[in-house]
């Protein structure tokens, strides 16, 4: 009998939570010769999930694992990772966007000989399409400037085996980006594409930028900012482009002035040039600023996540007969 894995890192999701568990019992249970544990990470909730999922936990083979504090989506991954104990692995998200139904179809890859099992959305149902076209430029980009092959529209509902874990637990990195991880360690890799829906309830819950600022006195401002957030270096970049694009107006304003034959102010060509090559450097400073950022994190050697507790179900998992 294999043990399989499911990891969910959370947060505020107690809208979600009981009809996701249902979900998933009505998919594993038709499993053969498969036993299952659920992990859910707990990032901190201040709601009744825990509450909710200590309930689910005298039916369901439950793990909680709650953090410390808010870590992030990330973290709540890896500390998953580093918990789970099955021959397979599968994380997703817990709003149900990804489909459970799915999961048994990455089982047949994997027991077809797949380390890792990607899922690539076709669609995005209840997405708009600028989100679409920003999220399908990102993956070109990654792939252009990175020598991995990340497949497009490949979120976080992936199927990992024993080893490929084994392998990714290794690594030290303090803020990884799992996606592209789990196509660098290698090994065989599979694709299940799918449609994926709009959250079943309530609103996502994770920010743009992860990190404590301090209130309070100016000098624990900046000594919070610093410490615990790297969002301040992305400005940098934010006025570059502002500037470039100030620039290229420029231009376009004084090759339409030149085209009707009106005369070009002197101080528009320094203008032009001054924001055109400003914005390139502080476009520059601001990338070096991020890289700068990483190694910093990276070297101060904090943990990646501090686990509060863990909650061990009492219930066992007999399925797959």
């Amino acid at each position: 009998m294999k043990l399989l894995s499911l990891v969910f890192s959370f947060r505020n999701e107690e809208e979600n939570l009981e009809k996701l568990v249902e979900r998933l019992s009505a998919v594993l249970s038709k499993l053969n010769g498969w036993t299952y544990e659920c992990i859910f990470v707990n990032d901190d909730s201040t709601d009744n999930s825990e509450k909710i999922l200590i309930n689910l936990q005298k039916t369901h083979p439950i793990k909680i694992v709650n953090l410390s504090r808010k870590f992030g989506v990330g973290p709540g991954i890896l500390a998953g990772f580093e918990t789970a104990k099955g021959d397979a692995l599968i994380y997703m998200d817990s709003d149900l966007q990804d489909p459970p139904e799915l999961i048994p179809e990455l089982i047949s890859k994997f027991e077809g000989g797949a380390d890792v099992v990607h899922t690539q959305r076709t669609k995005r149902l209840g997405e708009p399409r600028f989100k679409m076209m920003m999220t399908n430029l990102a993956y070109k980009i990654i792939n252009f400037t990175s020598n991995i092959s990340l497949p497009v529209q490949a979120g976080d509902f992936k199927l990992l085996s024993r080893r490929a874990i084994d392998h990714f637990n290794k690594l030290q990195e303090y803020n990884p980006y799992v996606r592209g991880l789990t196509v660098w360690i290698g090994f065989k890799q599979e694709i299940v594409e799918y449609v994926r829906h709009g959250r079943f309830s309530g609103e996502t819950k994770q920010s743009f930028f992860s990190g404590n600022l301090l209130l309070g006195p100016y000098a624990e401002f900046i000594r919070g900012t610093t410490s615990f957030s790297t969002g301040p270096l992305f400005f940098g970049v934010f006025l570059g482009i502002l500037a470039i694009l100030f620039s290229l107006v420029l231009i376009i304003y004084a090759l339409i002035d030149k085209y009707y034959g009106n005369a070009v102010l002197e101080s528009t060509g320094i203008l032009i040039a001054v924001s055109f090559f400003s914005g390139i450097i502080l476009s520059t400073m601001g990338i070096m600023g991020i890289y700068i950022a990483r190694i910093y994190e990276q070297i101060q050697g904090r943990p990646r996540y501090i686990i509060k507790n863990i909650i061990e179900s009492k219930k066992t998992n007999e399925n797959g007969n």
